[in-house]
């Protein structure tokens, strides 16, 4: 019966985990297995019991986003200007990514590209121009302050991420609450959208998805070494010769 119990707990929490990376409609996650069986209604006082209880347990607290709380409409284009740079690699991009015509600028998107490469395994990867695009809006919302990036692709093991695929990104500003850019990029949000917020880490994660949007705080400490954050087994990195 424990044994049972222990991998009813496990499937919840890897649910949880999952909507928040994927986007996956149904539960408001909590920390028990029968409050997140429960499917969203939507109701303010039901979230605000889950962040507490999420906050209480350093959990994960997470809840798809209704139709009548996007935009009804996608935000008019931004400059298109860009500062962003990586906590990993120590490397900037400053780049307009549009041409005077509108179009995307092939050679800024490389340079974006090169910052947001992984981690742990060196790879870099076409990042998606819809998350480009937001947060072209929130350098441009928060007076051109540089966005610094803790994660953006990663070659992992868990391809079920957004990282994964090229369509998220962990961000912050200097001198920025967490809070108010984790409130300007809901804004935005006309659909597809998956915005998290972290608040032991102090970061917020912005994704381009399938509808429904998603929202989430997790409580939790941050582990970017975890098993499915690694590259798959059997990968070896092979650094550039100086």
């Amino acid at each position: 019966m424990l044994r049972l119990l222990l991998m009813l707990l496990a499937v919840t929490v890897g649910n949880a985990a999952a909507g928040a990376e994927q986007g996956a409609p149904g539960a408001v996650a909590s920390t028990t297995s029968t409050e997140a069986a429960k499917p969203s209604t939507g109701n303010r006082s039901d979230k605000k019991a889950g962040k507490r209880r999420g906050k209480r347990a350093g959990k994960m607290v997470g809840w798809p986003v209704s139709d009548k709380a996007l935009r009804s409409s996608p935000p008019t284009p931004p400059s298109g200007k860009l500062r962003i740079y990586s906590l990993n690699y120590k490397d900037e991009a400053n780049v307009n990514i549009f041409n005077s015509d509108g179009s995307f600028d092939v050679n800024a998107l490389a340079e974006i590209n090169h910052v947001f490469k992984c981690r742990r395994s060196g790879l870099e990867h076409d990042i998606d121009t819809r998350l480009i695009t937001i947060l072209s809006h929130i350098y441009d919302h928060f007076g051109g302050k540089r966005l610094e990036l803790l994660s953006g692709y990663r070659f992992q093991r868990r391809t079920t991420s957004n990282h994964f695929h090229g369509t998220a990104a962990d961000i912050r500003i200097a001198g920025v609450d967490p809070r108010k850019i984790r409130s300007y990029a809901e804004s935005l949000d006309a659909g597809g959208m998956g915005v998290g917020w972290y608040p032991r880490v102090g970061f917020v994660h912005v994704d381009v998805r399938q509808p429904p949007s998603y929202r989430w705080i997790d409580y939790s400490r941050s582990n970017p070494d975890a098993r499915d954050r690694l590259p798959p087994r059997g990968f070896k990195r092979v650094d550039p010769e100086s």
